[in-house]
């Protein structure tokens, strides 16, 4: 809810405990940048344990294993190096597979890859470093002239629209969230990148807490209540972003 319209200046005048609390949620992400380049190197290597032929057919289903980064680039499980060169970019090819997307409610491999796409007789199996939705720039809607998250490398061709008052910060890790489409879960990751420049308009009314209570945007004051997180161990969505569009 808008409950100030008064100017406050994007990015001046930051106090000094602000700019520590900046710092603090620098720091947090850092830190799990780290994690997760470890975590990557682990995929690579040995220690996660494959049990899995990429192309296997299993009961008339041949299947097929994927992984999606923190950043939101999608890479075939068992690539060995997992970075921009290795990661799906042809856009049309992202758009088709991440608006597939879905939670796995069924069979032995729900629990390691929790996440599928079918394409036909084909089913994609994938497992995230956090989501699958992983909103990377905010962008202006060539349909309807409003802010909107773009997510999958897709520049605008999956989209959902930018709500301030439903950014949600995880007080545990410092990452960033986001409202995302049902079907992909309710929720998604706002990448590092984006997630520091919006930190810079957060409001805390808390000095020794990591979420902020507001977020300054467009010259409006906005509550955050940080409901989305919710999703995070119950993955229904929230009411109003049931019918959520992938495409503006």
């Amino acid at each position: 809810a808008v409950v100030s319209t008064q100017s406050t200046g994007r990015c001046s005048a930051v106090s000094e405990k602000r700019r520590w609390k900046l710092k603090r949620i620098t720091m947090s992400w850092n830190c799990i940048t780290h994690c997760s380049r470890w975590r990557n190197s682990c995929v690579a290597g040995n220690l996660f344990r494959r049990t899995y032929t990429q192309g296997q057919e299993v009961n008339r289903e041949r299947q097929y294993f994927y992984y999606i980064d923190h950043q939101g680039m999608l890479f075939l499980d068992d690539a060995k190096i997992k970075n921009f060169t290795s990661c799906f970019k042809e856009k049309r090819f992202l758009k088709f597979f991440l608006r597939a997307v879905k939670m796995n409610t069924s069979g032995d491999l729900a629990k390691s890859w929790p996440y599928v796409s079918a394409c036909g007789e084909e089913m994609n199996y994938i497992r995230c470093d956090d989501l699958p939705v992983v909103f990377q720039s905010i962008v202006t809607s060539s349909r309807t002239g409003d802010e909107v998250l773009s997510w999958g490398d897709s520049k605008g061709l999956l989209a959902v629209p930018f709500d301030p008052s439903a950014v949600a910060v995880c007080g545990i890790s410092g990452r960033v969230y986001h409202p995302a489409p049902y079907r992909q879960g309710g929720i998604g990751l706002i990448k590092s990148s984006l997630a520091i420049e919006l930190s810079a308009n957060f409001i805390f009314g808390d000095e020794n807490s990591l979420q902020p209570s507001g977020i300054s945007w467009n010259d409006q004051i906005y509550q955050l209540s940080h409901a989305v997180l919710e999703l995070l161990n119950d993955r229904p969505a929230l009411g109003r972003y049931a019918e959520m569009e992938n495409e503006l």
